[in-house]
């Protein structure tokens, strides 16, 4: 057998393969779209699969008809962004001293970040944390304990320390200080590694629901992830199948549950395809020391 016919071979195994675990992955994806989209008649009868049967909206429009949701959907979209901005702050200001091989107590420092990584106090210390500190029901609650990841904190230095030390210092024997170094060198050459992380931080924020549910107890705090976890707890069905002054069919919990997984999961999805072109490279970069 040729070497070009064990390539073609190769290949055509390798795409096969691909596509298949993207289809097994598409599948659950595909089957909550379905049951959103079907008839209650469908739904109930066990007919759905991976197409819609019946195709009717009346999910949709109960769930974007609902304050509440909307309501959610817009805090989470704030809460996500503004805690992606300052996390990254922190972040970067924590990751640049931090690859200076002069600043006393480097190794210390960087001994207690990799140690958090491993070990935690749990949740019981943390939530008596969150009360001493008067932050239950606050939304700062769902913002500071995240505000700088050990993981991500050490791809941004493995990334920084990629950066070949001769622009550093040039820009020093220019006069430059090190927070101009900062802002006009270093964070322009990063953005591979800037875009990935903030796609990992807004994507855990935009997901995370176990600290709302710990800390928080005014609805109007509620994010999305939160909600939507009421939603399949069955408190919030009532609220949704109330059908103010329509003559419709009473919609099934299933329906409204579909509806509400899209509803929570599409804005975040559409961020990908923006960031994409940066998320492979970012990591990479950020990851492999040369």
């Amino acid at each position: 057998m040729s070497e070009r016919t064990s390539n073609r071979i190769f290949d055509i195994v390798n795409i096969t393969l691909v596509t298949l675990f993207v289809l097994f992955c598409l599948a659950p994806f595909l089957h909550i779209i379905a049951v959103s989209l079907s008839s209650n008649r469908a739904i109930t009868s066990g007919e759905v699969t991976l197409f819609p049967i019946e195709v009717n909206w009346d999910a949709y429009i109960q769930v974007f008809s609902n304050d509440s949701m909307i309501h959610s959907l817009i805090f989470t979209i704030i809460l996500t962004v503004a805690t992606t901005v300052l996390c990254m702050l922190f972040t970067v200001a924590a990751a640049y001293p931090l690859t200076k091989k002069n600043l006393k107590g480097r190794k210390v420092f960087m001994y207690l970040i990799v140690v958090t990584m491993f070990f935690s106090g749990g949740i019981i210390p943390e939530y008596l944390l969150i009360r001493d500190l008067k932050m239950i029901d606050s939304v700062w609650a769902l913002i500071l304990p995240g505000l700088v990841s050990p993981f991500n904190l050490i791809i941004l230095i493995s990334f920084f320390n990629n950066i070949p030390p001769s622009l550093e210092e040039s820009a020093e024997i220019d006069g430059s200080s090190h927070f101009h170094t900062l802002m006009r060198i270093v964070l322009p050459l990063s953005m591979p590694v800037m875009a990935t992380l903030a796609l990992f931080y807004a994507v855990g924020r935009w997901n995370g629901f176990q600290d709302s549910l710990m800390y928080i107890n005014s609805p109007e705090l509620y994010p999305l992830q939160l909600k939507l976890f009421q939603m399949v707890q069955n408190n919030m069905v009532s609220e949704l199948t109330q059908l103010e002054g329509s003559n419709r069919t009473a919609l099934t919990p299933e329906s409204l549950k579909a509806a509400t997984v899209i509803f929570a999961t599409v804005p975040i999805l559409v961020v990908y395809p923006w960031l994409q072109k940066y998320f492979v490279s970012g990591v990479m970069l950020g990851a492999v020391k040369g």
